[in-house]
Protein backbone atom coordinates (compact mmCIF):
# COMPACT_ATOMS: atom_id res chain seq x y z
CA UNK A 1 0.00 0.00 0.00
CA UNK A 2 1.42 3.38 -1.04
CA UNK A 3 1.56 6.04 1.67
CA UNK A 4 1.98 9.80 1.64
CA UNK A 5 5.47 9.26 3.05
CA UNK A 6 6.31 7.10 0.02
CA UNK A 7 5.40 10.13 -2.13
CA UNK A 8 7.88 12.25 -0.17
CA UNK A 9 5.67 13.93 2.43
CA UNK A 10 6.35 13.01 6.05
CA UNK A 11 3.24 13.95 8.04
CA UNK A 12 4.83 12.96 11.35
CA UNK A 13 7.73 15.34 10.73
CA UNK A 14 5.15 18.06 10.05
CA UNK A 15 3.44 17.39 13.38
CA UNK A 16 6.80 17.56 15.12
CA UNK A 17 7.66 20.88 13.48
CA UNK A 18 4.33 22.44 14.53
CA UNK A 19 4.90 21.33 18.11
CA UNK A 20 8.32 22.96 18.10
CA UNK A 21 7.00 26.13 16.46
CA UNK A 22 4.22 26.67 18.97
CA UNK A 23 6.54 27.74 21.76
CA UNK A 24 8.20 30.36 19.56
CA UNK A 25 4.84 31.69 18.43
CA UNK A 26 3.54 31.91 22.00
CA UNK A 27 6.51 34.09 22.99
CA UNK A 28 5.27 36.81 20.62
CA UNK A 29 1.67 37.02 21.81
CA UNK A 30 0.34 40.48 22.63
CA UNK A 31 -2.92 41.36 24.41
CA UNK A 32 -4.89 41.37 21.14
CA UNK A 33 -4.31 37.67 20.41
CA UNK A 34 -7.49 35.64 20.94
CA UNK A 35 -6.26 32.15 20.04
CA UNK A 36 -3.05 30.25 19.54
CA UNK A 37 -1.41 28.23 16.79
CA UNK A 38 -3.45 25.20 15.81
CA UNK A 39 -6.80 26.78 14.98
CA UNK A 40 -7.96 27.12 11.39
CA UNK A 41 -7.34 30.86 11.53
CA UNK A 42 -5.64 33.36 13.80
CA UNK A 43 -7.81 35.91 15.57
CA UNK A 44 -6.74 39.33 16.76
CA UNK A 45 -8.79 41.96 18.58
CA UNK A 46 -8.16 45.38 17.12
CA UNK A 47 -8.46 47.20 20.44
CA UNK A 48 -8.69 50.90 21.22
CA UNK A 49 -8.88 52.66 17.86
CA UNK A 50 -11.41 55.37 16.99
CA UNK A 51 -11.22 55.22 13.19
CA UNK A 52 -8.68 52.53 12.31
CA UNK A 53 -7.26 51.87 8.87
CA UNK A 54 -5.72 48.45 8.33
CA UNK A 55 -2.38 48.50 6.54
CA UNK A 56 -0.92 45.30 5.11
CA UNK A 57 2.36 44.17 3.61
CA UNK A 58 3.91 40.97 2.32
CA UNK A 59 7.43 40.01 1.30
CA UNK A 60 9.96 37.20 1.35
CA UNK A 61 13.58 36.63 2.32
CA UNK A 62 14.76 35.99 -1.23
CA UNK A 63 18.02 34.28 -2.12
CA UNK A 64 19.62 35.31 1.16
CA UNK A 65 18.21 31.93 2.20
CA UNK A 66 20.83 30.27 0.00
CA UNK A 67 23.60 31.79 2.10
CA UNK A 68 21.85 30.78 5.32
CA UNK A 69 21.68 27.17 4.20
CA UNK A 70 25.26 27.19 2.93
CA UNK A 71 26.32 28.45 6.36
CA UNK A 72 24.01 26.08 8.24
CA UNK A 73 22.47 29.05 10.11
CA UNK A 74 18.69 28.91 10.14
CA UNK A 75 17.50 31.11 13.03
CA UNK A 76 18.21 34.60 11.66
CA UNK A 77 16.56 34.82 8.23
CA UNK A 78 13.13 34.78 9.87
CA UNK A 79 14.01 38.21 11.29
CA UNK A 80 14.58 39.38 7.71
CA UNK A 81 11.19 38.02 6.72
CA UNK A 82 9.44 40.05 9.42
CA UNK A 83 11.54 43.16 8.83
CA UNK A 84 10.79 43.34 5.12
CA UNK A 85 7.07 43.44 5.87
CA UNK A 86 6.81 45.56 9.03
CA UNK A 87 9.24 48.23 7.82
CA UNK A 88 7.08 48.70 4.73
CA UNK A 89 3.82 49.32 6.58
CA UNK A 90 5.66 51.53 9.06
CA UNK A 91 6.19 53.99 6.19
CA UNK A 92 2.51 54.95 6.47
CA UNK A 93 2.59 55.29 10.26
CA UNK A 94 1.04 51.87 10.94
CA UNK A 95 1.77 49.82 14.04
CA UNK A 96 2.23 46.13 13.10
CA UNK A 97 -0.37 44.02 14.93
CA UNK A 98 0.21 40.48 13.76
CA UNK A 99 2.26 38.39 11.37
CA UNK A 100 1.82 35.15 9.43
CA UNK A 101 4.61 33.18 7.79
CA UNK A 102 4.77 30.76 4.87
CA UNK A 103 7.48 28.13 4.71
CA UNK A 104 7.87 25.80 1.73
CA UNK A 105 10.37 23.03 1.07
CA UNK A 106 11.00 19.77 -0.71
CA UNK A 107 11.44 17.57 2.34
CA UNK A 108 10.68 18.90 5.79
CA UNK A 109 13.14 18.67 8.65
CA UNK A 110 11.33 19.67 11.82
CA UNK A 111 14.38 21.12 13.57
CA UNK A 112 15.31 23.29 10.57
CA UNK A 113 11.74 24.52 10.12
CA UNK A 114 11.49 25.33 13.82
CA UNK A 115 14.73 27.31 13.70
CA UNK A 116 13.41 29.30 10.74
CA UNK A 117 10.25 30.13 12.69
CA UNK A 118 12.35 30.90 15.76
CA UNK A 119 13.84 33.73 13.71
CA UNK A 120 10.36 34.91 12.77
CA UNK A 121 9.42 35.04 16.45
CA UNK A 122 12.55 37.10 17.21
CA UNK A 123 11.55 39.53 14.49
CA UNK A 124 8.00 39.76 15.77
CA UNK A 125 9.23 40.55 19.28
CA UNK A 126 11.47 43.30 17.88
CA UNK A 127 8.49 44.72 15.97
CA UNK A 128 6.02 44.32 18.84
CA UNK A 129 3.63 42.19 16.80
CA UNK A 130 2.26 38.70 17.32
CA UNK A 131 2.95 35.59 15.24
CA UNK A 132 -0.57 34.15 15.14
CA UNK A 133 -0.38 31.64 12.31
CA UNK A 134 1.34 30.38 9.22
CA UNK A 135 1.71 27.53 6.76
CA UNK A 136 4.39 24.92 6.22
CA UNK A 137 4.21 23.27 2.81
CA UNK A 138 6.20 20.13 1.98
CA UNK A 139 6.34 19.89 -1.80
CA UNK A 140 8.68 17.13 -3.07
CA UNK A 141 9.36 17.34 -6.78
CA UNK A 142 8.60 21.06 -6.84
CA UNK A 143 11.53 22.37 -4.81
CA UNK A 144 15.05 20.96 -5.09
CA UNK A 145 16.04 18.70 -2.24
CA UNK A 146 17.26 20.74 0.71
CA UNK A 147 15.78 24.00 -0.55
CA UNK A 148 13.47 26.11 1.60
CA UNK A 149 11.56 29.27 0.75
CA UNK A 150 10.11 31.72 3.25
CA UNK A 151 7.68 34.60 2.96
CA UNK A 152 5.47 36.52 5.35
CA UNK A 153 2.50 38.80 5.71
CA UNK A 154 1.72 41.46 8.28
CA UNK A 155 -1.31 43.57 9.17
CA UNK A 156 -1.02 46.81 11.07
CA UNK A 157 -3.32 49.67 11.99
CA UNK A 158 -3.19 53.44 12.08
CA UNK A 159 -5.77 56.08 12.93
CA UNK A 160 -7.08 57.50 9.67
CA UNK A 161 -6.13 61.04 10.69
CA UNK A 162 -2.56 59.89 11.39
CA UNK A 163 -1.80 58.22 8.05
CA UNK A 164 1.51 59.36 6.58
CA UNK A 165 1.26 59.59 2.80
CA UNK A 166 3.76 62.28 1.78
CA UNK A 167 1.08 64.86 1.06
CA UNK A 168 2.60 67.38 3.51
CA UNK A 169 6.10 67.36 2.01
CA UNK A 170 7.38 70.81 0.99
CA UNK A 171 10.41 72.11 -0.84
CA UNK A 172 13.27 72.61 1.62
CA UNK A 173 12.30 69.71 3.88
CA UNK A 174 15.18 67.64 5.19
CA UNK A 175 15.87 63.93 4.79
CA UNK A 176 17.14 62.00 7.82
CA UNK A 177 18.61 58.56 7.24
CA UNK A 178 18.71 55.80 9.84
CA UNK A 179 21.60 53.37 9.46
CA UNK A 180 21.04 49.87 8.18
CA UNK A 181 22.56 46.79 9.79
CA UNK A 182 24.17 45.74 6.51
CA UNK A 183 22.92 44.44 3.17
CA UNK A 184 19.53 43.57 4.72
CA UNK A 185 17.59 41.26 2.37
CA UNK A 186 17.89 42.70 -1.12
CA UNK A 187 20.32 42.20 -3.96
CA UNK A 188 21.50 38.76 -2.90
CA UNK A 189 21.29 37.28 -6.40
CA UNK A 190 23.88 39.86 -7.41
CA UNK A 191 25.90 39.30 -4.24
CA UNK A 192 25.95 35.54 -4.71
CA UNK A 193 27.08 35.91 -8.33
CA UNK A 194 30.13 37.85 -7.12
CA UNK A 195 31.06 36.38 -3.76
CA UNK A 196 32.79 33.04 -3.61
CA UNK A 197 34.31 32.06 -0.26
CA UNK A 198 31.82 32.75 2.55
CA UNK A 199 34.48 31.76 5.11
CA UNK A 200 36.73 34.61 3.99
CA UNK A 201 37.76 36.78 6.95
CA UNK A 202 35.97 40.12 6.89
CA UNK A 203 36.09 42.78 9.59
CA UNK A 204 36.56 40.37 12.50
CA UNK A 205 33.91 37.95 11.21
CA UNK A 206 33.53 35.85 8.11
CA UNK A 207 32.03 37.23 4.93
CA UNK A 208 29.13 34.80 5.31
CA UNK A 209 28.37 36.03 8.82
CA UNK A 210 28.38 39.66 7.66
CA UNK A 211 26.03 38.85 4.79
CA UNK A 212 23.68 37.02 7.16
CA UNK A 213 23.33 39.98 9.51
CA UNK A 214 19.54 40.34 9.94
CA UNK A 215 17.63 43.28 8.51
CA UNK A 216 17.13 46.05 11.06
CA UNK A 217 13.56 46.50 12.26
CA UNK A 218 12.75 50.20 12.66
CA UNK A 219 9.28 49.96 14.22
CA UNK A 220 10.01 50.85 17.84
CA UNK A 221 12.38 53.81 17.34
CA UNK A 222 10.22 55.32 14.60
CA UNK A 223 7.06 54.85 16.71
CA UNK A 224 8.68 56.99 19.40
CA UNK A 225 9.56 59.66 16.86
CA UNK A 226 5.97 59.76 15.63
CA UNK A 227 4.85 60.68 19.14
CA UNK A 228 7.21 63.68 19.32
CA UNK A 229 7.72 65.03 15.81
CA UNK A 230 5.87 65.88 12.62
CA UNK A 231 7.19 63.18 10.31
CA UNK A 232 6.00 64.13 6.82
CA UNK A 233 7.02 61.03 4.86
CA UNK A 234 9.04 57.85 5.24
CA UNK A 235 10.76 55.36 2.98
CA UNK A 236 12.06 51.84 3.57
CA UNK A 237 15.16 51.31 1.43
CA UNK A 238 14.57 47.84 0.02
CA UNK A 239 14.80 46.39 -3.51
CA UNK A 240 15.56 49.20 -5.92
CA UNK A 241 17.75 50.99 -3.39
CA UNK A 242 17.71 54.77 -3.16
CA UNK A 243 16.56 55.42 -6.72
CA UNK A 244 13.36 53.40 -6.52
CA UNK A 245 12.34 53.83 -2.89
CA UNK A 246 13.03 57.41 -1.84
CA UNK A 247 10.71 58.94 -4.51
CA UNK A 248 7.90 56.65 -3.30
CA UNK A 249 7.60 58.76 -0.14
CA UNK A 250 6.49 61.80 -2.14
CA UNK A 251 2.93 62.47 -3.22
CA UNK A 252 3.90 65.51 -5.28
CA UNK A 253 6.71 66.11 -7.75
CA UNK A 254 9.88 66.47 -5.72
CA UNK A 255 13.51 65.57 -6.18
CA UNK A 256 15.44 64.07 -3.26
CA UNK A 257 18.98 65.46 -3.20
CA UNK A 258 21.20 62.96 -1.35
CA UNK A 259 24.68 63.89 -0.12
CA UNK A 260 26.79 60.74 -0.49
CA UNK A 261 29.39 62.16 1.92
CA UNK A 262 26.92 62.77 4.75
CA UNK A 263 27.57 59.35 6.31
CA UNK A 264 30.14 56.57 6.16
CA UNK A 265 29.27 53.80 3.71
CA UNK A 266 29.78 50.40 5.41
CA UNK A 267 32.71 48.29 4.25
CA UNK A 268 30.51 45.48 2.90
CA UNK A 269 29.17 47.79 0.18
CA UNK A 270 32.65 49.03 -0.70
CA UNK A 271 33.69 45.38 -1.01
CA UNK A 272 30.82 44.58 -3.38
CA UNK A 273 31.62 47.67 -5.46
CA UNK A 274 35.26 46.61 -5.67
CA UNK A 275 34.08 43.32 -7.19
CA UNK A 276 32.91 45.26 -10.24
CA UNK A 277 29.53 46.85 -9.52
CA UNK A 278 29.14 50.46 -10.69
CA UNK A 279 28.08 53.21 -8.31
CA UNK A 280 24.65 53.81 -9.87
CA UNK A 281 23.92 50.07 -9.81
CA UNK A 282 24.93 49.98 -6.15
CA UNK A 283 22.50 52.78 -5.22
CA UNK A 284 19.81 51.16 -7.38
CA UNK A 285 20.18 47.74 -5.73
CA UNK A 286 21.35 48.13 -2.13
CA UNK A 287 20.57 50.37 0.85
CA UNK A 288 24.21 51.55 0.94
CA UNK A 289 24.11 51.83 4.74
CA UNK A 290 20.79 53.68 5.10
CA UNK A 291 17.82 51.42 5.74
CA UNK A 292 15.09 53.95 6.48
CA UNK A 293 14.57 57.59 5.50
CA UNK A 294 12.44 60.24 7.21
CA UNK A 295 11.31 63.54 5.73
CA UNK A 296 10.98 66.34 8.31
CA UNK A 297 10.89 70.11 8.43
CA UNK A 298 14.35 71.72 8.69
CA UNK A 299 13.83 72.92 12.26
CA UNK A 300 13.21 69.33 13.44
CA UNK A 301 16.09 67.61 11.67
CA UNK A 302 18.80 67.91 14.33
CA UNK A 303 16.37 67.02 17.12
CA UNK A 304 15.21 63.91 15.23
CA UNK A 305 18.81 62.79 14.76
CA UNK A 306 19.55 63.44 18.45
CA UNK A 307 16.47 61.49 19.56
CA UNK A 308 17.45 58.52 17.39
CA UNK A 309 20.97 58.57 18.79
CA UNK A 310 19.55 58.50 22.33
CA UNK A 311 17.75 55.29 21.32
CA UNK A 312 21.02 53.76 20.15
CA UNK A 313 20.44 54.32 16.44
CA UNK A 314 22.93 55.85 14.04
CA UNK A 315 21.24 58.64 12.14
CA UNK A 316 22.33 61.39 9.76
CA UNK A 317 20.97 64.35 7.84
CA UNK A 318 21.52 62.93 4.35
CA UNK A 319 19.81 65.41 2.06
CA UNK A 320 16.90 67.66 1.27
CA UNK A 321 13.87 68.03 -0.94
CA UNK A 322 13.43 70.37 -3.87
CA UNK A 323 10.69 70.81 -6.45
CA UNK A 324 11.18 68.96 -9.71
CA UNK A 325 10.98 65.56 -11.28
CA UNK A 326 10.20 62.75 -8.83
CA UNK A 327 13.66 61.24 -8.61
CA UNK A 328 16.88 60.99 -6.58
CA UNK A 329 19.89 63.16 -7.29
CA UNK A 330 23.20 62.05 -5.76
CA UNK A 331 25.83 64.67 -5.08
Amino acid sequence: MTTYKDAGVNIEEGYKSVKLMKRYSASTFTPGVLNGIGSFAGMFELGDYKNPVLVSGTDGVGTKLKIAFQMGVYDTVGIDCVAMCVNDILCHGAKPLFFLDYLACSNLKADVAADLVKGVSKGCIQAGCALIGGETAEMPGFYAKGDYDMAGFTVGAVEKDDIIDGSKVEEGDVLVGIASSGVHSNGYSLVRSLVGDLEKSFGGSTLGQVLLTPTKIYVKPVARLLQKFNIKAMAHITGGGFFENVPRMFKGDFTAVIDKKSYKIPDIFKYIMDLGVGERQMYNTFNMGIGFVLCVKPSDADSVVSELEKMGEKAYVIGNVKKGERKVCLK
